[in-house]
């Protein structure tokens, strides 16, 4: 009993009413959604696991990272860009914008409440969202909060939990093995041995990253990956994609794209990297699979200073064996291995809304809005952009059902 006892005191709970919707995840969409309806005049709360807006990129992003798309492409509803800003705005500069945009439209999330489980209520009609409260008073106890309303809205993204393959003999290496997501700079790595798993956006940059710190990167290549120069004659290339869906086919955008990187980047085959044969729109469309937007990773790859190499059949005692027989020594192992929806985590009974894999069944334009009063923003893969726009059509949505409920009873008139 003694032990019962122990953690009833632990462990307090309370229920709270909300008058509005739950949104779950204080990163851009969550901040986009509130904005939103703060300007339809709909109160909301906004659940917070971590001590501050958009996490991920105030504590899990790399030094040197910026925005891989032009900044009017990933700008939220309601705000733009300082002009001063330049196109690609740093790392520090979009976190200074979210910041500035929560102060904006006085969006005050609830931090360090970690959501466990969220479920609809077929009797009450109602969400009921159960959260951890870290450490909420003077004792450093755990509080468990239950939040109940009439809409919820996830909002946690689709780069909530990092991705750590199973790779044989890696508890075996014995050097330094991280995620990205822990990386900050090459600084600590200057003079070493690094492997790279992982040559998309992330890998790429890190690569390049480690090369300018006097490090010696190998990136493993195991799938094919199409690479795209950011710009092409000072213009964006994503800018020209766009205007190329606008007025052609995706497979003639697609091909269009395709030739272009030939032109700029030559047969890069040669240096290992495969093209799939699937244009970099579609595969960006029907799986997720973003294109490498090249900052200079391809130019140290053609003079060896980043050695490309296929996949992992093991790690041993501070060296990997390559699927092809080769046999490196390596001091570090990064994994840039990318991230993926914690919906599953903590989501109950959403099967009719959300895939296995935590993003919603249908495609975009039409995953923003379930049944029930559930809504998800920032599962578009299409990055920022994908995200505003959903804020703004679930805000929306939410108004309208706002304005009908609150409006008071019509008062009934018998005539004579």
């Amino acid at each position: 009993m003694a032990g019962v006892a122990d953690r009833a005191e632990s462990l307090s709970r309370l229920c709270v009413w909300v008058n509005g919707p739950i949104i779950v995840g204080a990163g851009p969409s969550g901040l986009a959604v509130g904005a939103c309806l703060r300007e339809q005049g709909v109160p909301f709360v906004i659940l917070e696991r971590a001590d501050c807006i958009a996490s991920l990129w105030q504590k899990r992003t790399y030094d040197r990272l910026r925005l891989h798309l032009p900044k009017q492409f990933c700008q939220l509803p309601k705000l733009p860009f300082p002009e001063e800003f330049p196109e690609f705005p740093t790392r520090k500069q979009f976190i200074s914008y979210l910041e500035s945009y929560a102060k904006q439209f006085e969006i005050s999330p609830r931090f360090n409440q970690s959501v466990q489980s969220a479920k609809y209520d077929e009797t009450s009609g109602l969400w009921r969202v159960t959260a951890v409260v870290a450490g909420d008073d003077s004792r450093n106890r755990s509080a468990e909060v239950e939040y109940i309303g009439r809409w919820l809205v996830a909002a946690t993204g689709e780069n909530a939990e990092k991705v750590v393959p199973e790779l044989e003999g890696l508890e075996e290496f014995g050097g330094d093995v991280k995620h990205v997501c822990d990386y900050k700079s090459g600084e600590a790595y200057r003079g070493k041995r690094v492997l790279v798993v992982g040559c998309g956006n992330s890998g790429m940059e890190v690569s390049l990253d480690l090369c300018d710190h006097d490090a010696s990167p190998s990136m493993v290549v195991r799938d094919s990956v199409h690479v795209l120069p950011r710009e092409v004659l000072g213009k964006s290339t994503f800018e020209l994609a766009v205007l190329l869906m606008k007025w052609l086919p995706l497979w003639l955008a697609d091909r269009i794209l395709v030739v272009l990187a030939w032109l700029v980047f030559g047969n890069v085959e040669k240096l290992g990297l495969k093209r799939p044969s699937t244009g970099p729109l579609e595969l960006k469309n029907t799986q997720g699979r973003t294109p490498v937007l090249d900052i200079g990773a391809l130019g140290k790859i053609r003079s060896g200073e980043i050695k490309v190499v296929p996949g992992i059949k093991r790690f041993i005692q501070g060296k990997v064996e390559l699927v092809d027989g080769q046999l490196l020594d390596v001091d570090s192992v990064i994994l840039a291995t990318g991230y993926r929806s914690n919906v599953p985590r903590w989501l109950r009974g959403s099967d009719f809304f959300f895939s296995k894999d935590g993003l919603p069944k249908s495609p975009f334009p039409n995953g923003w809005k379930g049944s029930y009063g559930l809504y998800a923003a920032g599962f578009t893969r299409r990055g920022l952009s994908g995200a505003a726009a959903d804020a703004v059509r679930i805000a929306d949505d939410i108004g309208r059902l706002w304005k009908e409920e609150s409006e008071p009873a019509k008062k009934l008139i018998c005539l004579p």
